[in-house]
């Protein structure tokens, strides 16, 4: 841990895709002392590189927080698992690899909402900047930057087939999702190099490790950040059994993510009052929107059992199909260990009225139960669908003032009638796509939700029943200028001097697709904001450190 006389410029809690490309252009500038925390550990375990790895990283606390919801109604009930990336990388070190930006009208709807700046036009530079291409500079693509995107190294005749099967449907084949318009089918491109997981770590930390300016800090618990008459200055952390206060003299930056940032201004004393007063903590500034307004794409996991078909079923239980699996990975990186969990995609309407595609389909060759569980013994694959601008509306809370209780998670799923209405629409366009002639061969066979499931109210139970996360919280730390926003459109938290949030979590409204990659923009556009803010720094440099190494009771 830093010394009791040293004072940051910068410093960056979290090193998830935002936290992790902040630190890399804060601390380009040699005069920049940055540093960046992380709750997790290095990212060296060996599944995180693996593609088909994200099995062992989801679920495992090496890796993961292992966050659960609160029972949701709207779902019989059920708590569902919540991953969230506990590592350096963050969530970039256990999710499907997808890179998706989303559609133009998501961003042009940020700043129609009172968000300067935050229109396609204005982040797609941002984009272009961070990415590194397969196919090099384009309009539309950049191929000089550290965010690898390369097309999938393996496929399976039955995804080809679900293709065509769209395109029967009236759904286009695409080859590039990332347009701005992403209404289609095809396949993926990932986050990967050479068969192997490309992370936010590999990416913007590794090669910059040896700049004297800039610390990175594993297995450091960030609980609040404390203020100084009304300014953020210090960040208290707990690390090796210590509390220490850390002060950064131009700002703090939180990039914890969707749950983790929300969580921490509230132990800061920053958010609904009725909260912090009912916990016992000081109320220092009044935020009402602080963990509020979170969504997730909620994914219906439809199976299909097939005959006539390989998928990953048979070659998953088959001694030889693993070992032939290991094999041809080690050989060229490919086959289906290199595998994105989701190869296959789509995005439709799920009615003509809709203004865009508001559906997403992840097509996979293989098929659970619950993800977790092992892969079923029979031949199948799964069309998974998640509604992009769900209407239902959730929050996050701490449940107490300790960093170590579980947050209070709460997405009230399918709580709209309109999200009932569009999962229901979802089931129905997917019976028709398979019921199309290029699937045929495989005589594809529903299994869930069950083909007897017809009316709009036994739609609605099997949503409830199928519906599942697929990954995507954002939202609880709002941008706007109204009285529920938590950060303006340069990300500064609303009231408080030196206190930036960049993460998903500043979403007004959840992306038209995978949220890895805008969220990385956000990084990026956070760093843009702040080098080009006027300098200013904390009136009290003597405040230093106030508790250098005070043991934690």
């Amino acid at each position: 841990m830093p010394s009791a006389t040293q004072v940051y410029d910068y410093i960056i809690v979290g090193a998830g895709p935002a936290g992790s490309v902040l630190a890399n252009r804060l601390s380009a500038n040699p005069a920049h002392k940055v540093l960046l925390l992380e709750a997790g550990g290095q990212d060296n375990y060996p599944w995180i590189h693996i593609p088909v790895g994200y099995l062992y990283c989801i679920g495992n606390p090496r890796t993961d927080w292992c966050f659960k919801t609160e029972a949701q109604a709207g779902l019989q009930g059920r708590r569902l698992s919540y991953p969230r990336g506990k590592v350096l990388g963050g969530s970039s070190s256990i999710n499907g690899m997808i890179y998706m930006r989303g559609q133009a009208g998501d961003y042009d709807r940020w700043a129609e909402q009172g968000n300067p700046g935050w229109a396609w036009k204005d982040v797609l530079p941002l984009f272009k900047r961070s990415e590194k291409h397969c196919d090099g500079n384009a309009h539309l693509h950049g191929g000089d930057g550290e965010w690898r995107v390369e097309q999938q190294r393996y496929s399976w005749p039955i995804l080809d087939a679900f293709r065509d099967a769209a395109a029967q449907s009236g759904i286009p084949t695409v080859g590039d999702f990332n347009t701005g318009d992403n209404q289609g089918c095809g396949y993926f491109q990932v986050n990967q190099r050479a068969g192997v997981r490309w992370n936010a770590s590999k990416a913007f930390l590794r090669p910059i490790l040896k700049r004297p300016n800039l610390t990175v800090l594993t297995d450091v618990q960030v609980n609040k950040v404390l203020l100084t008459a009304g300014r953020a200055t210090h960040v208290r952390a707990r690390w090796q059994g210590c509390e220490h206060d850390i002060q950064a003299q131009r700002e703090i930056i939180l990039c914890a993510g969707a749950i983790g940032s929300p969580g921490i201004l509230q132990r800061s004393g920053i958010g609904p009052r009725p909260l912090l007063e009912s916990l016992g903590i000081k109320v220092e500034h009044e935020l009402p929107g602080v963990g509020g307004n979170l969504q997730d794409h909620l994914q219906l996991r439809l199976v299909f059992k097939l005959s006539n078909a390989r998928t990953l079923n048979q070659v998953a239980n088959s001694l030889w199909g693993k070992l032939g699996m290991g094999l041809r990975y080690a050989y060229d990186r490919s086959g289906p260990l290199a595998m994105a969990p989701s190869q296959l995609g789509a995005f439709v309407k799920s009615d003509p009225a809709q203004p865009s595609a508001n559906l997403q389909y992840h097509v996979q060759p293989l098929s659970l139960e619950r993800f977790g569980e092992p892969l079923h013994r029979f031949p199948a694959f799964t069309a998974s669908v998640c509604n992009l601008r769900p209407k239902s509306r959730g929050r996050v809370d701490i449940r107490s003032a300790n960093p170590d209780d579980a947050p209070l998670i709460d997405p009230n799923y399918l709580s709209h009638p309109d999200d009932l209405n569009v999962a229901a629409d979802a089931i129905r366009l997917t019976r028709n796509i398979v019921a199309s002639p290029a699937l045929q061969g495989f005589s594809p066979e529903e299994y869930l939700p069950g083909k007897d499931l017809q009316t709009e109210q036994q739609l609605y139970e099997a949503a409830a029943r199928i519906g599942t996360t697929i990954f995507h919280p954002v939202g609880t730390c709002r941008m706007g200028q109204d009285t529920q926003a938590v950060v303006d459109a340069e990300l500064r938290v609303h009231g408080v001097p030196g206190l930036r949030v960049a993460d998903a979590s500043i979403m007004p409204d959840i992306v038209s697709g995978n949220t890895c990659s805008p969220t990385l923009m956000i990084g990026e556009k956070a760093a843009q904001l702040i080098l080009d803010t006027p300098i200013q720094t904390a009136e009290t440099p003597v405040e230093r450190f106030r508790a250098a190494a005070t043991p934690v009771a």
